[in-house]
């Protein structure tokens, strides 16, 4: 009897949405870790008498480690175990930002803001493949929007919290909230999560069967569960797998798609307050619309959990990458407050509604002995996009480029996203 049929095909357990809602908190956390530095940066800026290219760097900076975090922390899930991963990334997270409370200079910011990328960068793969693995197959879209629109509550409350803390309390206090709260975590996660069902199986560790029957227990399905008696064939668990013959074209085109999304929502996330501060919206006014875009998301990623549970995720996502194209491109033109608010929004929702798209396709695309890898490196590269645009849009404003031309080329790239995943074919659904 094969564990992992009986949690595709039976009810979804107490412990198993316990399970999805650690996932959740840690995205939360991701959230708030990762964008803090975009509703501090003006604060930043004026302390250290920085340029936009320099906030730019630092936007960056994050996003570089959760690219090294996804790309090189992934393949040790594989030979390691999902939780002893979760456990190491999330204790650097909170190192990261503990660390960032104490700095003073552009460089060590930016250093720091790297660590907490990196621990933020090996989280990410694990809990969207546990997510995956642990809930059943009615609910699996939702578990997954579920998850994802977490970012976008840690976001808003990243932006709710430097509108409170920093008047009173400097924009370092922000970063010693988020340490804190992914402290709490770590002891949660410590406590309460399983090892994958699918690592136990496909690797076979030491007491696998024994750690297999108790977390069968914890999620209501006791049973005579077995390991299969003739031993499979262990491949080395390498970024090369991807490039076999029968994985390469599937492997190119979630890059592509990635990359493409998280560069625009990266862009629309991060830069939105400053630009629309530097063309005279108030400081708060700027922050609730960048807030707007964050609420947004936790909106639109539910949103798209629920329609899939009707229809393809592969349909309902090319749809979403169109929408999200014709959004920016009304969000660009919005003047009043009250239609940039609706507009953020719309936008956020869409956007976010694209990353959890791609979230529920990606650990469809590879098997189980190398799925983290798989699902992982895909993450990693996508945050190519997300490390290259805040640098860029800050060059290209220093060149003369308007906000206008930044959010029509996020445009542009929303469409080219929407032919790649056409050409995509997810092995199952």
């Amino acid at each position: 009897m094969d564990l992992r049929i009986k949690i595709a095909d039976s009810p979804m357990s107490g412990y198993q949405w316990l399970v999805v809602s650690l996932a959740v908190l840690l995205n939360i956390l991701d959230g708030f870790d990762v964008l803090a530095i975009a509703f501090t940066a003006k604060s930043i800026s004026n302390e250290l008498n920085l340029q936009a290219t320099h906030i730019g760097t630092l936007m960056s900076a994050g996003f570089i480690g959760m690219a090294l975090g996804s790309f090189f922390l992934s393949p040790f899930a594989d030979k390691f175990g999902r939780r002893p991963l979760l456990i190491i990334s999330t204790a650097l997270a909170a190192l990261g930002m503990l660390m960032t409370y104490f700095c003073s200079s552009l460089e060590s910011i930016a250093f720091w803001r790297i660590v907490t990328g990196v621990g933020v960068g090996g989280i990410l793969p694990c809990t969207n493949v546990i997510v995956s693995e642990y809930a059943n197959k009615k609910w699996r879209g939702l578990a997954i929007a579920i998850y994802a629109a977490g970012f976008g509550i840690g976001a808003t409350l990243g932006g709710m919290s430097a509108i409170l803390l920093q008047e009173t309390y400097g924009w370092r206090s922000v970063f010693l909230t988020g340490a804190i709260l992914t402290g709490l975590a770590l002891s949660a996660i410590i406590i309460f999560l399983p090892e994958s069902v699918d690592y136990l199986l496909s690797k076979r560790p030491k007491n696998a069967l024994q750690t297999l029957n108790k977390i069968a227990i914890k999620i209501n399905k006791p049973g005579e569960w077995h390991l299969i008696s003739e031993t499979p064939p262990q491949q080395k668990v390498s970024v090369l797998r991807l490039f076999e013959r029968d994985n390469i074209k599937t492997t190119l085109l979630i890059w592509l798609s990635f990359i493409g999304v998280m560069s625009s929502f990266y862009f629309v996330s991060s830069w939105t307050p400053a630009l629309l501060e530097s063309t005279g919206m108030s400081k708060t006014h700027s922050q609730s619309v960048g807030m707007a875009i964050s609420l947004g998301g936790t909106v639109g990623s539910l949103i798209f959990g629920f329609i899939v549970s009707r229809w393809s995720a592969k349909s309902t996502l090319i749809l979403f990458t169109l929408l999200s194209a014709l959004a920016v491109m009304l969000f660009v033109h919005s003047s009043a407050l009250s239609v940039a608010l609706g507009l953020a929004i719309l936008v956020g929702a869409l956007m976010n509604g694209c990353i959890t798209g791609l979230y529920t396709i990606n650990p469809t695309l590879y098997d189980a002995d190398y799925r983290s890898t798989g699902v992982g490196t895909a993450i990693g590269i996508g945050r190519l996009g997300s490390i290259l645009s805040p640098f860029l849009a800050g060059n290209l404003l220093q060149i003369g480029w308007t906000k206008e031309n930044l959010y029509f080329t996020t445009a542009f790239i929303m469409l080219a996203v929407s032919f790649t995943l056409f050409l995509l074919q997810p092995k199952n659904n």
